[in-house]
């Protein structure tokens, strides 16, 4: 399995994110709260400039959604081999 992922899975370009980007976008999302002036811009520049401001903000949504998928039980929660990840 990839260590990236797609933000395309409901739309949308095919944008492949790689573990650094997402990694990055993470970080800027704990520093650029909600409600922050031009979020998606300040990430976007947060990330090097790697993906537009669009980019982010589609990206954020589709990982917003797949949460609350999550959560709801409509989608069941992603059964992750993590046998040794803590050894």
């Amino acid at each position: 399995m990839s260590s990236g992922s797609r933000s395309s899975s409901r739309g949308g370009a095919n944008v492949e994110w790689n573990t650094r980007e997402n990694k990055l976008f993470e970080e800027a999302l704990a520093y650029y709260g909600e409600g922050t002036p031009d979020r998606w811009l300040k990430v976007s520049r947060a990330m090097g400039g790697t993906k537009t401001a669009d980019e982010v903000r589609r990206h954020y949504e589709i990982l917003d959604n797949d949460v609350k998928l999550i959560e709801s039980g409509r989608v069941p929660y992603p059964n992750y081999n993590t046998q040794g990840a803590w050894n």
